[in-house]
Protein backbone atom coordinates (compact mmCIF):
# COMPACT_ATOMS: atom_id res chain seq x y z
CA UNK A 1 0.00 0.00 0.00
CA UNK A 2 1.02 3.06 -1.27
CA UNK A 3 2.84 5.89 2.16
CA UNK A 4 3.02 8.81 2.46
CA UNK A 5 5.28 11.42 4.92
CA UNK A 6 3.84 15.48 5.20
CA UNK A 7 4.03 17.83 7.14
CA UNK A 8 1.38 20.74 7.49
CA UNK A 9 0.49 24.18 9.08
CA UNK A 10 -3.49 24.33 10.50
CA UNK A 11 -4.56 27.93 11.13
CA UNK A 12 -8.47 29.40 11.41
CA UNK A 13 -8.87 31.47 8.82
CA UNK A 14 -8.17 30.91 5.07
CA UNK A 15 -6.86 34.57 4.97
CA UNK A 16 -4.22 33.22 7.72
CA UNK A 17 -3.27 30.41 5.44
CA UNK A 18 -2.69 32.45 2.35
CA UNK A 19 -0.27 35.05 4.28
CA UNK A 20 1.45 32.28 5.59
CA UNK A 21 1.43 30.15 1.99
CA UNK A 22 2.87 34.02 1.05
CA UNK A 23 5.73 34.00 3.72
CA UNK A 24 6.99 30.03 2.94
CA UNK A 25 6.62 31.07 -0.63
CA UNK A 26 9.63 34.08 -0.03
CA UNK A 27 12.00 32.68 1.62
CA UNK A 28 10.92 31.33 4.92
CA UNK A 29 11.61 27.92 6.92
CA UNK A 30 8.12 25.90 6.52
CA UNK A 31 9.04 23.96 10.15
CA UNK A 32 9.31 27.47 11.84
CA UNK A 33 6.26 29.06 10.28
CA UNK A 34 4.19 25.90 11.14
CA UNK A 35 6.02 26.02 15.26
CA UNK A 36 4.94 29.45 15.31
CA UNK A 37 1.47 29.58 13.77
CA UNK A 38 -0.11 25.86 13.76
CA UNK A 39 -2.84 25.13 15.62
CA UNK A 40 -2.38 21.51 15.40
CA UNK A 41 -0.07 19.99 18.30
CA UNK A 42 1.97 18.37 14.76
CA UNK A 43 3.41 22.32 14.94
CA UNK A 44 5.44 21.77 18.17
CA UNK A 45 7.67 19.52 15.74
CA UNK A 46 7.59 21.72 12.48
CA UNK A 47 4.24 20.25 11.57
CA UNK A 48 5.70 16.65 10.74
CA UNK A 49 2.55 13.88 10.74
CA UNK A 50 4.76 10.94 10.17
CA UNK A 51 4.07 8.29 7.49
CA UNK A 52 0.51 7.65 7.00
CA UNK A 53 -1.46 5.28 4.13
CA UNK A 54 -4.71 6.37 2.49
CA UNK A 55 -7.77 6.97 4.44
CA UNK A 56 -5.91 7.45 7.74
CA UNK A 57 -6.57 11.19 7.03
CA UNK A 58 -9.83 13.26 6.43
CA UNK A 59 -10.42 13.15 2.75
CA UNK A 60 -9.62 16.66 2.17
CA UNK A 61 -6.08 16.02 2.95
CA UNK A 62 -5.68 12.79 1.52
CA UNK A 63 -6.94 14.30 -1.76
CA UNK A 64 -3.92 16.24 -2.30
CA UNK A 65 -1.30 14.09 -0.20
CA UNK A 66 -1.82 11.42 -2.83
CA UNK A 67 -1.61 13.40 -5.75
CA UNK A 68 0.21 16.64 -4.87
CA UNK A 69 3.71 17.05 -6.30
CA UNK A 70 6.50 16.51 -3.73
CA UNK A 71 8.21 19.27 -1.30
CA UNK A 72 5.53 21.84 -3.06
CA UNK A 73 3.68 23.85 -0.61
CA UNK A 74 -0.34 23.09 -1.55
CA UNK A 75 -3.28 24.77 0.05
CA UNK A 76 -5.58 26.73 1.48
CA UNK A 77 -6.99 23.04 2.08
CA UNK A 78 -10.33 23.40 3.70
CA UNK A 79 -11.32 20.61 6.28
CA UNK A 80 -13.58 20.48 9.41
CA UNK A 81 -10.54 21.47 11.53
CA UNK A 82 -9.59 24.69 9.69
CA UNK A 83 -7.21 25.43 6.69
CA UNK A 84 -4.47 23.58 6.25
CA UNK A 85 -1.14 24.10 3.93
CA UNK A 86 0.29 21.35 3.45
CA UNK A 87 4.03 19.60 1.87
CA UNK A 88 4.03 16.42 1.00
CA UNK A 89 8.06 15.49 2.13
CA UNK A 90 7.61 11.53 0.64
CA UNK A 91 5.40 9.29 -1.35
CA UNK A 92 5.83 5.66 -2.35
Amino acid sequence: MTQATARHILVPSEEQCLALKAEIEGGRDFAEVAREHSQCPSGRQGGELGSFGPGQMVPEFDKVVFSADLNQVQGPVKTQFGYHLLEVTSRG
